[in-house]
């Protein structure tokens, strides 16, 4: 006798649908496994035969902390090219070095967690490097296109499972996991959905992660949109991630909850499927949702539909086909094509902001001197993987121009420490330790690592180390020993000259001097604690602190300006460390250049006029252009963004690039960070009415385009209404390349509402396309747009909205220098009147505001307004219908305060008052008033006192 197969198990059926395999396998799991799936570490079922798995693996533009991969620009440098083709490109490269990394490496994960697609509303955000632009459809095109390349084009199988990053409306690092951002509903619909709708759309994404902060008074984490936005786009399961540590956070930081138990299952039944908290350990989440079912807080049922949710994504990625899955043998890793593309794309993120009297492109036997903090640095940021390949600014115009063309002077501050006793800081001999790169091995965690303890602390002598000092802004300074490693702080306390660069999650390498009778403290800033001179070597410590003396033998203008007046042009090259003054955590406080980058400049300038600014940085600068020639400004490029400045330096490559967010002129130009009303606050593009330093999608070139032959026009489906808004716009027009080189052009289509009933965009972008043309050659370009890019919130109605009217079509090279206009006719339906007879008013549906905020009138679901502190503020309603007439009025009210009721331009007519506060927040009691109101009439409420309205009735 034979044994018998047996047989298999329906889950491992490839040929039954998907839904019919996961409910197969659930039904195999125990309830302790299958609370067990709910943490970001869900352990192996060895019985069944299935895997560990984790959500999460960082790759945002190339794979993070896994160690050596290929790394592209930063995310907001993808945004700069403008070109969804070669977004797609670098996702497909991506997902493909996460798949070959993974068969060596089963720490590296299939869930990776990228796009970011906030949007980049305020360029003081301190994580503005990883979003794609402050426009939403713009982000929203570069986001799909990462995913579709990130997912792949198998039907069934996916390379990776892409998880939109962060929900909702964040955009400030300072407090933010207590901070509410509110948001009117137009501003919601209108700008701050609209770039995760139209990706999750798309069809290529798996899921999406919650921010930190909380939206109108809610922790994003128990966000009533996830189920009535988020999951209403798509027929696919979408997996929701909580970011680290977020789960805790609602009772910890925010104290939106009493009890962990209560918080984690009200995360759950709004739509949170797996927790990434505690790191590795999931005993505390799985003990928190064992209590929450204990308390009857949840059912079996929501435990259940998350446990659903992941294991979609699981069969998608092909875990349980391994014969099927057409990605499972990938072993494409820092390919040659691999490397092309990462400086392609370097390349193709280059923007020229100013190019005067044609200095650029440089002549070939040009000596060129190149300086400044970032000339001969390639630097990295948090979301970084590490570099198997460098190419710095100074390097590539070596290679590019020749080394005995091109000379160097980093401009870095040469300074001595003395101390009181008159000895200096000395960095010791290291004698044979090998260098290390930080997170070359790769982590889960890169928050942990630890900074070296093997190398000799600093010591004092009579002649001490020259340092190379560099302030980064706001006083925060870093200290390079002549050997390249950083003064740095490890956990036992001792200053050693340790690292290879700044970073880390705290950054260990940053110091302050202040002031301290005749000379300075020397405040390690990573512990707050100063640095004092013992017997056993230099340390950071509570008391005692050394009082230096900084003594600089060289500033860094000397060496500027030397360099600089014996070159025929200088290349000045400035920006920012994407660990220091600006990164997750940490916000910036200014758009301008750093004090130290602007002697170099100055220095530079007055040396030599023949002065290339070149900005590298994750964000924009308020800088001067004014005595400039030329301005370049291109995001943290990656492996090869030495090599694709020099090229484009050269004019072997044209630059394409283009603003992807506005850069303002002065801090005076920007909103509150906090302030998260674009319409209101006239913020981005979009509203702003000032003059930019540089406009959004502004970027020059090396060849001159024309544009002509506009042809503009509406087709609609016949009936009015709603339908009206699936008709279409068709745009076509022809770009030429009339200059002498080929050159890419990106042309851009904008749409405006000429005489809108409530306020519109200046100029929206509706659509763009990214051409290479030779010299003479033209091209038809044609876009066909739903009438859906015409449409609004209509707080009044709560719906999207196509208003009929002219509508004008702007075509240019960016959002102010427009080449093309024509105006359309529009059918659609009018903006009506405000029924608040019959519908009343939710409070929130406001058109104008003064002094108020939005807060959660439920800790479930509903919207609330209060006056800003507790004191008073102002609502406008609009076109508010009272028909034949109104006898009396009432409010739903939470804590205590007082509802003024008047029309606009007329006297007070009630004031319903709370004379007994509620004492909950949510607890909402209904006061009445009579009042009279007969037509259409504009209605002003005045809230008074640390007072909750949710809605306003209408009554006789």
């Amino acid at each position: 006798m034979t044994a018998q197969t047996p047989p298999v198990p329906p889950f491992r059926d490839p040929q039954l649908p998907i839904a019919k395999r996961i409910d197969d396998l659930l039904q195999r799991l125990t309830p302790d496994e299958r609370i067990a799936f709910l943490h970001q570490f869900t352990p192996a079922v060895d019985r069944l035969g299935v895997a560990a798995f984790r959500t999460g693996q960082e790759a945002l533009h190339g794979v993070a902390w896994m160690g050596p991969a290929t790394v592209f620009p930063q995310a907001v440098g993808l945004g700069a090219t403008w070109n969804e083709d070669l977004v797609r490109r670098v996702g497909e490269a991506v997902s493909t070095e996460v798949r070959a990394m993974r068969a060596r490496d089963d720490r590296v994960g299939l869930n990776v967690w990228s796009p970011t697609v906030n949007l980049l509303r305020h360029p003081l955000w301190g994580r503005n490097e990883e979003g794609y632009s402050e426009d939403p459809a713009l982000t929203s095109a570069i986001a799909t296109a990462y995913t579709r390349g990130l997912r792949g084009d198998h039907p069934t199988y996916w390379r990776t499972a892409p998880v939109l990053k962060h929900w909702l409306a964040h955009n400030n690092e300072t407090d933010r996991s207590k901070t509410s951002s509110s948001v009117r509903p137009r501003v919601l619909h209108e700008y701050d959905l609209r770039a995760f709708r139209s990706t999750v759309e798309a069809g290529a994404v798996a899921g999406v992660m919650p921010a930190y902060n909380l939206v109108n008074g809610r922790p994003n984490h128990v966000s009533p949109y996830l189920a009535e936005q988020l999951r209403t786009w798509t027929d696919e399961p979408l997996l929701v991630c909580s970011d680290a540590g977020a789960p805790s956070n609602l009772v910890d930081s925010e104290h939106y909850f009493d009890t962990h138990e209560e918080a984690t299952a009200a995360s759950l039944r709004a739509g949170v499927d797996s927790f990434t908290d505690h790191g590795t350990d999931s005993s505390t989440m799985i003990g928190r949702i064992r209590g929450a079912l204990d308390r009857g807080l949840l059912t079996a049922d929501d435990i259940d539909e998350a446990v659903r949710r992941q294991l979609s994504v699981r069969f998608r990625l092909g875990e349980f086909d391994p014969g099927a899955d057409p990605y499972a043998d990938i072993k494409d890793f820092d390919t040659p094509a691999h490397r092309a593309l990462a400086r392609e794309a370097a390349e193709q993120a280059i923007v020229l902001l100013k190019n005067e009297g044609g200095l650029l492109p440089l002549a070939e036997d040009t000596r060129i001197a190149v300086v400044g903090l970032l000339a001969d640095e390639c630097k990295l940021d948090w979301y970084s993987g590490t570099l198997l390949h460098r190419s710095t600014p100074l390097e590539g115009l070596h290679d590019r121009f020749g080394a005995e063309r091109v000379t160097f002077a980093e401009g870095v501050d040469r300074v001595r420490l003395r101390t009181s006793g008159g000895a200096y800081l000395a960095v010791p001999e290291s004698g044979d330790t090998a260098d290390a790169v930080r997170g070359a091995e790769g982590a889960l965690d890169p928050a942990l690592l630890a900074g070296r303890t093997d190398l000799p602390p600093l010591t004092t002598d009579a002649t001490g180390t020259e340092l190379a000092l560099v302030d980064w802004g706001e006083g925060v300074l870093t200290f390079r020993a002549p050997d390249g490693r950083y003064l740095s702080v490890a956990e036992d306390g001792r200053v050693r000259a340790a690292a290879d660069q700044p970073g880390g999650w705290v950054v260990q390498e940053t110091f302050r001097l202040e002031p301290h009778e005749n000379g300075h403290l020397l405040r390690h800033t990573g512990t707050g604690r100063y640095v004092t001179v013992a017997a056993d070597g230099v340390k950071v410590a509570d008391g005692n602190p050394e009082v230096f003396e900084l003594v600089v033998a060289q500033p860094g203008e000397e060496s500027v300006a030397e360099a600089a007046a014996g070159a025929d042009v200088v290349v000045v090259v400035a920006g920012n460390d994407p660990h220091i003054n600006g990164r997750e955590t940490e916000d910036r406080a200014t758009l301008a250049l750093p004090a130290h980058q602007e002697r170099l400049l100055r220095a530079a300038r007055a040396a030599n006029p023949n002065t290339v600014l070149v900005l590298v940085s994750a964000y924009p600068y308020a800088v001067d252009p004014d005595e400039l020639p030329a301005v370049l400004w291109t995001a943290h490029g990656g492996q090869a963004a030495g090599a694709a400045l020099a090229r484009v330096l050269a004019g072997d490559v044209s630059p394409a690039g283009r603003l992807p967010q506005t850069w303002y002129a002065s801090d005076a130009d920007l909103p509150d960070l906090l302030d998260y009303d674009v319409i209101g606050g006239r913020q981005t593009y979009l509203y702003f009415e000032g003059a930019p330093l540089f406009p959004f999608g502004h970027g020059l070139s090396y060849g001159e385009f024309a544009y002509e032959n506009l042809d503009a026009r509406v087709e609609q489906r016949d009936g009015g209404g709603e339908s009206e808004g699936e008709g279409e716009l068709t745009v076509s027009f022809t770009v030429t390349n009339t200059g002498a080189v080929t050159a890419d052009e990106v042309a851009q289509l904008y749409v405006r509402a000429v005489d809108p009933s409530v306020p519109r965009p200046r100029r929206e972008l509706a659509g763009h396309r990214r051409v290479t043309l030779a010299p003479d050659a033209a091209t038809e370009l044609t876009f066909r747009l739903p009438l859906s890019v015409l449409e609004f919130w209509d707080v009044a109605h709560g719906t999207l909205r196509l208003e009929p009217g002219s509508y004008e079509v702007l075509v240019g090279a960016s959002s102010e220098d427009i080449r093309l206009r024509a105006t359309v006719e529009v059918e659609g339906e009018p903006l009506a009147p405000r029924p608040v007879r019959e519908r009343g008013l939710d409070a929130v549906d406001f058109d104008e505001q003064r002094g108020t905020e939005i807060v959660d009138r439920t800790k479930v679901s509903g919207d609330a307004v209060t006056p800003l502190g507790g004191t008073s503020g102002e609502l406008i309603f609009n076109g508010c219908d009272f028909g034949p007439g109104v006898t009396g009025m009432s409010v739903e009210v939470a804590g205590g305060g007082s509802v003024e009721f008047s029309l606009v331009g007329g006297p007070v007519l009630a004031t319903l008052t709370l004379d007994t506060p509620t004492g909950d927040p949510y607890a909402y009691t209904t006061l009445h008033a009579a009042v009279s109101a007969v037509g259409v009439h504009d209605v002003h409420l005045t809230l008074r006192g640390p007072l909750r309205l949710a809605r306003v009735g209408f009554s006789g």
